[in-house]
């Protein structure tokens, strides 16, 4: 294929991509060998926790050829998810409610993002194989890849203080995807300038104090990871910081300044489900298994079970304020139990019929009052 060709062909990868709802995609080569170092000494602290597997194929992460022989570039995308007005920061006060990660209120985004990236390939496939033999293959956080630095590399971002890719027109609020294919199209100009400043917001408000320092995040520490990739108990350290978040944190990406501009999704499937946006811990506590299952059908939240789901309203529920109608229903489930979730409802109950036992939680001030925001940083 021509320099030429290659050109015309990348030009329509942005049209497809867009029709396809994707809000943005970037070429790169697949030199990762950078990363290697930083990589090794993250998972040498131990802060990926209970996440062995980051620990595997480590040489496919960084050299994305091995991964799929023959991959000379790599298709970044990215897909807005962040819902309309969820009323994010009232239902993080209010103790009462139970909070969930704005990714998850819809559909699980791996089967949509999945789908459309491969008819995107497809697309690709179709123009480029009359000229040249094509393999390719989507990814959508299911393989050893590197998806933050090859996003950088494409052009979409950078890596912000949170750890996360921050874009200057979107914010962070977006899902990330990948085409690995043979095809030699024309790289994108890496954004290498970071636009994060002096402002280390995200690092303050963090609950549970999981960034050592800014852009490294320790796992074990952070409510994401405690809520939905741990098996076994919350430590007891985290379960008053954890408040209402049951499934997932936000509040590194809430506070952010950046995400002052992000856009809402167009998506339908990424809408809230079931009132998931604006539930009670206890309604959802209530909820049977063959409950759990029908409204989490399709959606992420189902990965971590319902026993974890149970878990994670315990606590939530041990943080709430003293209810009697609380105290019952944490009585009632601990006799069907599973020990894990009956070690948690038993703390609950202990918060729950001792309030002045409870200890202050600690919350920052974007959760405990009415957040004062950083000053957004100028449109360029």
């Amino acid at each position: 294929m021509t320099d030429h060709t290659l050109l015309q062909l990348a030009d329509k990868i942005r049209i497809w991509a867009a029709e396809l709802g994707f809000a943005q995609v970037g070429i790169s080569d697949t030199d990762l060998r950078v990363q290697r170092e930083p990589l090794q000494a993250w998972l040498d602290k131990g802060y990926q926790g209970d996440m062995t597997w980051l620990a595997d194929n480590l040489d496919k992460r960084i050299h994305p050829e091995e991964l799929m022989p023959g991959t000379v570039r790599v298709i970044s995308v990215r897909m807005n998810y962040l819902p309309g007005d969820t009323r994010q920061i009232q239902i993080l006060k209010d103790p009462q409610k139970a909070y969930i990660s704005r990714y998850a209120l819809g559909r699980d985004y791996h089967k949509l993002v999945r789908k459309r990236l491969a008819l995107l390939a497809e697309k690709i496939r179709q123009a480029a194989e009359p000229l040249m033999p094509v393999n390719q293959r989507p990814f959508v956080d299911s393989a050893p890849v590197l998806e933050r630095p090859l996003a950088v590399k494409a052009g979409l971002g950078w890596i912000g203080k949170h750890t996360l890719v921050l874009n200057r027109e979107a914010g962070s609020w977006f899902f990330l995807g990948e085409i690995l294919t043979n095809i030699p199209l024309p790289v994108n100009q890496i954004l290498s300038d970071n636009h994060c400043g002096e402002c280390t917001a995200c690092l303050k408000v963090c609950p549970t104090d999981a960034f050592p320092k800014p852009y490294e995040l320790d796992a074990r520490r952070c409510i994401s990871y405690l809520t939905i990739e741990h098996k076994g108990a919350i430590p007891e350290e985290f379960r008053s910081a954890m408040g209402n978040r049951v499934f997932g944190c936000d509040d590194c990406q809430a506070i952010c300044p950046w995400n002052k501009y992000a856009k809402p999704t167009d998506e339908a499937d990424f809408k809230p489900r079931h009132g998931l946006a604006d539930s009670d811990l206890l309604q959802l506590f209530l909820w049977d298994e063959t409950t759990f299952l029908r409204n989490t059908e399709g959606s992420a939240i189902r990965r971590v079970g319902y026993e974890r789901w149970l878990r994670n309203l315990a606590v939530g529920l041990g943080n709430a304020p003293s209810d009697p109608a609380i105290i019952e229903a944490l009585e009632q489930r601990r006799s069907e139990a599973t020990p894990l979730v009956q070690e948690h409802i038993d703390w609950a109950l202990e918060r729950q019929r001792n309030p002045n036992l409870r200890r202050a939680r600690k919350i920052k001030r974007a959760q405990s009052e009415t957040p004062n925001r950083p000053a957004a940083p100028p449109a360029q």
